[in-house]
């Protein structure tokens, strides 16, 4: 395969938001995980992704950039965060191409090593590949690395980890904020690269966006767990899958991640929180719309989420809060828009089990098989029987492994 001839698209347009990255060296990485039917998709021949050139350039050889954003964290701003431990190395294909986990930036925090570990990698990477294949909005995994390197997180030291992940865009509403807090110019230079005609209409449309994506979410039992604004994108995907996990039970007090301490994001308090992050999106695009016309289409957030929730949820909503399982009551009654409910889903536990055998013992086995039953969802015969199953509401933590 020729070398590949990656566009800059997001540094040319927006240079005040992207730090230059020079490459990053791990000699002895190799692929654990690599994502064979959306490499072709990009135009990207898998054995050459295997080979020791394609895997040093999965890995960040080439460089990149890494891009500065603002957000509230738990309800705090943050007035500038920004990729501390990812690089965006351009875009294939009308998509974007960024690494999680390669290496410290400008904009990592002190004391941080900027690297990530193996097992929250391979939770993005299936969770994320679970989620298109049911039809969720989301950004995508094409691969996941073992850097042949160790890094010390909560259970001491285990295999470093980078996931390769592919975006629409990652703009979020925390680049609106960050543009904010320079300049009106650098805001609508945002608005126009986000390919809107105005501030008013990149709102309304990612109102629109996200509260349907909520509401999806909400439908499938998926627990986000870390809704700050710099994790509402403006293309209405998914993003940022580190202390996901998914609610066995309709159960509003739902959560999982263990940064969460007051449940701000629990299962029920979603809708609240993208509401709010909205509302955060606007403030930030006043100087270029006028205050009332960012209150008046404030004012209609709730008109669309009931059509969101009509949509996901429908009338099923007392039943579901009966039901003692999620999954199992899509499977048998079908979803809203007249889709089928998968027959498998990633369980906690179960998906738990998974990356610990990867990331303590290298066995993947179990992983892979699971990868292939939640992305193959409405197919019986894609995994056993026993992946189907209800495992129960029982205790689980996540972490998000930064």
């Amino acid at each position: 395969m020729p070398p590949i001839t990656l566009a800059h698209d997001f540094a040319d347009a927006l240079p005040e938001l992207a730090a230059p990255i020079a490459g990053t060296t791990f000699p002895d990485a190799r692929i654990v995980a690599l994502n064979e039917p959306l490499a072709r998709e990009l135009g990207l021949d898998p054995d050459w992704l295997r080979s020791p050139e394609g895997t040093q350039w999965l890995a960040g050889a080439q460089g990149g950039h890494a891009i500065a954003y603002a957000g509230h964290q738990f309800g705090q701003f943050v007035p500038l965060l920004g990729d501390g431990r990812a690089l965006l190395i351009g875009t294939l294909a009308g998509r974007e191409i960024q690494l999680k986990g390669s290496g410290r930036t400008p904009f990592s925090r002190p004391h941080t090593d900027g690297v990530g570990a193996i097992g929250p990698m391979l939770r993005e990477y299936l969770v994320s590949e679970h989620m298109h294949a049911v039809g969720v909005p989301t950004t995508r995994s094409l691969a996941v690395l073992d850097t042949g390197e160790k890094v010390i997180r909560q259970k001491g030291a285990v295999p470093g980890g980078i996931v390769v992940r592919i975006a629409k865009s990652h703009l979020r509403a925390g680049t609106l904020q960050y543009a904010a807090t320079q300049s009106d110019e650098l805001t609508q230079q945002v608005v126009e690269y986000a390919g809107f005609s105005d501030a008013a209409d990149l709102l309304d449309t990612v109102m629109d966006r996200q509260t349907d994506l909520v509401a999806h979410w909400m439908r499938i039992g998926f627990v986000h767990g870390v809704m700050n604004t710099d994790n509402t994108t403006l293309s209405g995907e998914t993003i940022d899958y580190g202390p996901c996990a998914f609610t066995e039970r309709f159960d509003a007090q739902a959560k999982f991640s263990s940064i969460d301490t007051y449940g701000r994001y629990a299962f029920g308090n979603q809708p609240n929180i993208i509401a709010w992050n909205i509302a955060r999106l606007a403030e930030a695009l006043v100087p270029l719309m006028g205050l009332e016309a960012a209150q008046e289409q404030l004012m209609t957030i709730q008109r669309r989420w009931d059509h969101a929730w009509a949509t996901w949820i429908g009338d099923d909503h007392e039943a579901l809060n009966q039901a003692e399982d999620i999954a199992t009551y899509n499977r048998e009654h079908g979803m809203p828009d007249g889709r089928p409910g998968p027959i498998f889903i990633p369980r906690n536990l179960m998906l738990q089990e998974a990356i610990d055998a990867a990331e303590d013992h290298g066995d993947y086995e179990t992983f892979n098989a699971l990868y292939a039953a939640v992305t193959d969802p409405y197919n019986e015969k894609a995994g056993p029987e026993w992946m189907a199953r209800p495992e129960g509401q029982q205790p689980f933590i996540t972490y998000c492994g930064t």
